[in-house]
């Protein structure tokens, strides 16, 4: 599995030193280092071609492997378990700063996707928020990561496409285990991705995604290529593509759908769910923390947060109870959204007014040079996505950043809400974060295209708190800054409730409508977000208390000395860190000011 460079250098491995190592030597093994994290970010693109075309790598763009597979899993673990046992011949003491940091998230990693391949995650390989159907027609579309410019790049996809029954029969394969092995859905969840797919299913091959491209050809094709490029698309769309997204519909619908679970929503009440669960808190919030010491972190911060909340009810004149004044911020008129362009129009707006503050938090050096934008999730997801999302730019910042704003159900999307949520997915939240990451030439591959959610998201939630730092939060804002902390308070609750405690949907609904102003929809769907991805909501609130915490004890510490600019610079500086590795960075720099 290992080529190139790795013959060579155990040559001169490095073995246990009886002295100091020379700083020739030390260099030697940065420089050795490098090359295998580059080796194995090389290799590691090469088994997943799909990645390797979001993060801006275009060789493999024709591939489309199932990675699904007992034969690529394999794979994926002779890597895993050689790489690792590489690295792990150096001596970790004698490596400098960022060296070091390179080395403990480099192993760190390599052991987290080995405990990974241990519990079936393949057996579950779609629902509503990872759906391959949709994944692979957004590609399609020519308004993702695949890129449509040449006719190579249109014979590239089109090569993507003829491999498409194979990865959807994957799919089918692992599922059809899965139920064999007891390990499958809530049923719920199938509804919502059994929805999204037969948005795919269109009578008119010419209003499929996939067909997009073809309307959008480059004004320098040849008639004769429009004309081949034209054939080409219809005949694999209708002959290759539909037929495949048919079969997975009809089969989550015919036999997946009646052996779906009704009665369980965790992964906790699967085969080895426990553990399973345990895993990915693990990973995760890169933290040791149990669920049960999350669930109750959760439930003091809703307290928390909701007696802020009443701060904020007497600084508007409120005089009812929390619970009315939760339904008047939810349901009045004047907190709703004539039309999906004025909510568009107003986070822009919004975005704008942010930027121009943004040098009272951040050094100009600091801030991401690659450009990004707000869109609207697409009508096809948007009933079943989050409120937002952001997808990271490409490394030389020819595609920018893009926060993906949810304008379904308008209701539901109070316009107090705009302003953190724009801090955390566009500015100063992940886009400067992870577009700052990507252009960071002093990071191996592994850590410039890697992250680790707990850093990313706790960013993300800091950033929300820092709206009246930057002058741009009136009362309502700060109302919805809490509402949206509350938020992730709540969801170390029923997230731990749903995976680890076997709450049901229901009782996450119950607890939801309790303790903040939600409409259905987004409490429906943010608590089917859950049951679909264990674990992953719990990283933005343990993420921004580590944050948050190490600003606090930096401040005290250093006195009139602090800067917040220059503690953001650190917190930035290496890109995304596991929690642990932050908090030593940042009480390092801390010392070294005294």
């Amino acid at each position: 599995m290992l080529i190139g460079v790795l013959s060579i250098l155990f040559v001169a491995a490095c073995t246990p030193q009886s002295t100091q190592p020379s700083e020739r030597q030390v260099a030697q093994w940065v420089e050795q280092l490098n090359a295998i994290y580059d080796e194995y970010f090389q290799a590691s693109l090469e088994l997943e071609p799909l990645r390797a075309t979001y993060l801006g790598e275009h060789k493999y763009n024709n591939l489309l492997p199932d990675t699904l597979s007992s034969e690529h899993r394999e794979r994926v673990r002779m890597l895993e378990e050689e790489y690792l046992a590489s690295v792990q011949r150096f001596e970790f003491a004698y490596l400098p700063e960022e060296a070091q940091l390179s080395y403990q998230i480099f192993v760190r990693d390599r052991e987290m996707a080995l405990m990974a391949l241990e519990h079936p995650v393949h057996l579950m390989p779609l629902n509503q928020f990872y759906n391959i159907a949709n994944q692979l027609a957004i590609l399609g579309s020519g308004t993702s990561a695949q890129p449509f410019q040449t006719a190579q790049d249109y014979s590239m996809w089109a090569e993507r496409m003829r491999a498409i029954p194979k990865v959807i029969a994957g799919v089918i394969r692992n599922m059809e285990e899965g139920m064999a092995q007891e390990v499958v859905q809530p049923r719920v969840l199938m509804e919502r991705a059994l929805d999204q797919i037969a948005a795919h299913l269109v009578d008119d091959l010419t209003d499929s995604l996939f067909y997009q491209p073809i309307h959008t050809m480059p004004e320098t094709f040849s008639e004769q290529e429009v004309l081949y490029f034209s054939e080409l698309y219809a005949n694999l769309i209708t002959e290759t593509v539909l037929p495949a997204y048919q079969a997975l519909h009809d089969f989550v619908r015919d036999e997946y759908m009646p052996a779906a679970r009704v009665d369980s929503y965790g992964i906790g009440a699967l085969p080895g769910g426990q553990e399973w669960y345990a895993y990915n808190v693990r990973w995760r919030t890169t933290t040791d923390l149990t669920a049960e010491e999350i669930h109750a972190i959760g439930e003091r911060e809703v307290a928390r947060i909701q007696d802020n909340i009443k701060t904020v009810m007497h600084e508007v004149g409120f005089t009812g109870t929390l619970d009315e004044f939760f339904a008047f911020t939810r349901d009045d008129e004047q907190f709703h959204y004539a039309s999906r362009e004025e909510m568009l129009e107003d986070y822009r707006a919004f975005a704008r007014a942010v930027e121009e503050t943004s040098e009272l938090l951040f050094f100009p050096e600091m801030l991401p040079k690659a450009d990004y934008e707000i869109r609207a999730v697409e009508e096809f997801r948007e009933r079943s996505a989050s409120s937002g999302s952001y997808s990271v730019p490409s490394e030389d910042g020819s595609r920018p950043g893009i926060f993906y704003l949810n304008t379904y159900n308008l209701p539901a999307r109070p316009t107090w809400a705009k302003a953190a949520l724009t801090l955390h997915e566009a500015v100063p939240g992940h886009h400067y974060q992870l577009a700052l990451q990507r252009e960071m030439d002093s990071l191996p591959p592994f850590r410039k295209f890697g992250g680790e959610t707990a850093f990313i998201e706790g960013w993300g939630l800091y950033a929300e708190s820092l709206g009246d730092e930057l002058g741009v939060y009136g009362p309502y804002d700060r109302y919805g800054a809490n509402i949206a902390e509350l938020w992730r308070a709540i969801r170390l609750v029923v997230d731990t409730g749903i995976h680890a405690k076997g709450w049901s949907r229901q009782q996450v609904l119950d607890y939801m409508y309790a303790n903040a102003p939600v409409a259905e929809a987004r409490a429906v769907s943010e608590a089917e977000r859950f049951m679909a991805l264990p674990g992953q909501a719990l990283a933005y609130k343990i993420g921004q208390l580590k944050i948050r915490e190490l600003r606090n004890y930096a401040e005290y510490e250093l006195g009139d000395n602090f800067d917040v600019r220059e503690f953001h610079r650190q917190v930035l500086r290496h890109g995304s860190l596991p929690l642990s590795v932050l908090e030593t960075q940042i009480h390092q720099w801390v010392a070294q000011q005294g």
